[in-house]
């Protein structure tokens, strides 16, 4: 599921592809990438059996062997719709991928077709030739002919490689980039208030997988209650599912984000919580390890005080919110859940919920700024990165920084605060909001704008100034419209 029109413009992308093919009778390819539960396989499905085109469907097995795969695909090619004749695909001697991208080549139609290779980098994962032998292909075999070639994968470093500038397919495939729903599309499909949209979106983390079990008009909370009484719902079994396939064994990538799920933040406590009787893990162990799960993995990110100085320590996070709330609360619900007790996990959640929503929150809303900012619809029109900003003490901590640039900027334009509670914000907050925001490096009593973003708005007669922003959940999920 994903919304219906951001699937129907999805679709058009595709059709056009389709549509050049059948007018050029030559090849064209599509490399699309997006996170697990994102809805790739699902949509791509939906355009092959609309499409009134043969096609064939591939899907991967992560950790067979590159000869199994092999040996799978032309097996599942012999039993597809794809070719005239099936009998004429050979499935035994099958060795190698030029192999089988030549069986698949002579089982081509003289007609507009379509083959689908989803989970390609786990293909990539098993043979270190794949890449050279499908450019190989590509080239002299199948871009000739009348086909559509969609190549999908979950692991989003990789999928960027395989059009990258040194990798054999550069400049062979067009890319597509589908992201999970945004809180309006969230809230659209689930027919939410703005408030209850915002909710919904950090449970689920506008996951189609988890939306599709989702009933109509139910609040966020409410959805966790009656899903504690299910031991195969979608809500614990998605972040699990996401969990096994980039992480299959306990190793140490596993322990570290398990570390941050259960809320440390800074590389030392990291090191600590993930380390073993002998001590902490080693600085010569970790900054890697952390790099590549920012940089590679996407499974982490990591906020760097924004300010006009540079500034320490930067804090990392789990970047889904699902999988984090999974690793804060929802792992540990889910094992009493499976033991048949869903009272103790629905109070296990009940009694993290606050905290956890109002620092997961936090991201989303600075995340809402800049798109605001981009389509220009804050008062600041020079606003082009929005962050946070804590010095080494963590006192104080400043939720929301408005510049002109991250990390180091050369202008703040606002510095503010995000309350996601029932009460409102009120003299109090205000002032502490002051009294943290003239600590932040470039803040300027005279210059600088406050920003505040309430889940209960603000109280009546509080004085802000006229160039003030006040922000509420309606306006967290306009800004996504």
């Amino acid at each position: 599921m994903r919304s219906a029109e951001l699937a129907c413009d999805e679709l058009a992308v595709l059709r056009k592809r389709l549509d050049r093919v059948a007018s050029s009778m030559t090849g064209a390819a599509v490399a699309i990438r997006g996170r697990r539960q994102v809805g790739k396989s699902r949509l791509v499905q939906e355009f092959c059996d609309a499409s009134g085109a043969p096609y064939f469907f591939f899907t991967a097995t992560k950790g067979a062997s590159a000869v199994e795969s092999v040996s799978w695909f032309a097996g599942e090619l012999k039993d597809s719709g794809l070719p005239n004749d099936p009998e004429t695909v050979p499935t035994a001697g099958v060795g190698s991928w030029p192999d089988a991208f030549r069986i698949l080549a002579s089982a081509l139609p003289d007609r507009p077709a379509i083959v689908v290779v989803d989970e390609l980098p786990w293909l990539a994962e098993q043979d270190d030739l794949f890449d050279g032998a499908l450019q190989t292909a590509w080239d002299r075999m199948l871009c000739t002919r009348p086909v559509l070639l969609l190549l999908l994968g979950s692991d989003l470093h990789m999928m960027e490689r395989l059009t990258a500038y040194d990798r054999p397919f550069y400049g062979r495939a067009d890319n597509m980039v589908l992201g999970p729903l945004n809180p309006a599309e969230t809230g659209d499909a689930l027919g939410l208030d703005a408030a209850d949209a915002i909710d919904a979106h950090l449970v689920s983390g506008g996951l189609p997988g988890i939306i599709r079990a989702w009933p109509h008009g139910t609040p966020a909370l409410d959805f966790i209650h009656d899903e504690c009484a299910d031991p195969a719902s979608p809500l614990f079994g998605v972040p699990e599912a996401a969990l096994l396939a980039e992480f299959p064994s306990p190793d140490l990538a596993r322990r570290v984000l398990e570390a941050i799920g259960g809320g440390d933040r800074t590389h030392a406590d990291i090191a600590a919580t993930a380390g073993s009787r002998a001590g902490a893990l080693p600085s010569g162990t970790l900054s890697p390890l952390l790099a590549r799960l920012v940089r590679e993995k996407r499974v982490l990110a990591l906020d760097q005080p924004l300010s006009t100085q540079a500034g320490k320590p930067g804090l990392y996070r789990v970047a889904d919110s699902n999988l984090r709330l999974y690793l804060a609360a929802l792992r540990g619900a889910a094992e009493q859940v499976r033991r048949g007790r869903p009272g103790p996990a629905w109070r296990l959640v009940e009694r993290r919920w606050t905290s956890w929503r109002g620092r997961a929150v936090e991201p989303l809303i600075r995340e809402s700024l800049e798109v605001a900012a981009a389509a220009g619809h804050l008062p600041w029109s020079q606003v082009e990165a929005v962050g946070g900003w804590w010095n080494r003490r963590f006192d104080p901590e400043v939720d929301l920084v408005g510049a002109d640039r991250a990390p180091v900027a050369s202008t703040v334009h606002f510095a503010g605060s995000v309350k996601w509670l029932a009460d409102a914000f009120d003299r109090r907050d205000l002032h502490a909001l002051r009294r943290a925001a003239a600590e932040v490096p470039g803040y300027a009593e005279s210059e600088t704008s406050l920003a505040v973003v309430s889940l209960s708005g603000i109280t009546d007669g509080l004085d802000l100034g006229a160039n003030d922003l006040v922000w509420r959940p309606a306006d967290v999920v306009a800004a996504w419209r």
